[in-house]
């Protein structure tokens, strides 16, 4: 049988890191209660969760056969870009702009033709953006570019 090695090793690769920053978690910082959290309650029962959502997926891809998968590297590279102009852009671009171009980029391989649904989630991902990190965290992140 064919095993679906990609989502054993992604599943496997979660479950350790989780279980990696749970335990360092738990013995480097203090857990704390429910009623008086420490600054270690939050990354062990993060870590965790991620274990378990990453035994989540590779237990049951054991049993389950795979199809042989290509990789399409254009589409593969649209993602990775969005995430790098998100990520190194947001200082310069501000959050805004950064998250705009963020989706568009992510959204160009899609295999649903048109730009005006691309337009519509870039706006509706950006003002959710921007409603839940900047009004609703009060984050202090740049929310424009910045002139130089």
């Amino acid at each position: 049988m064919n095993r679906d090695w990609a989502d054993i090793c992604g599943g496997a690769v979660l479950a350790l890191l989780g279980l990696g920053v749970a335990i360092n978690a738990g013995l480097r910082l203090d857990f704390g209660t429910l009623r008086a959290m420490g600054p270690g309650f939050f990354p062990t029962v993060l870590g965790a969760m991620l274990a378990l959502l990453g035994a989540g997926v590779a237990v049951p891809a054991w049993r389950r056969g795979a199809k042989p998968v290509t990789i399409r590297w254009g589409d593969a590279a649209a993602v990775i870009a969005a995430i790098l102009i998100f990520g190194l852009g947001m200082s310069r671009l501000g959050v805004v702009l950064a998250c705009f171009l963020a989706v568009l980029i992510a959204s160009l391989p899609a295999p649903h033709p048109g730009w005006r649904w691309r337009l519509v989630l870039a706006c509706a991902v950006t003002v959710l953006t921007y409603i839940v990190f900047i009004l609703g965290l009060r984050m202090s992140l740049p929310v424009w570019p910045r002139l130089p």
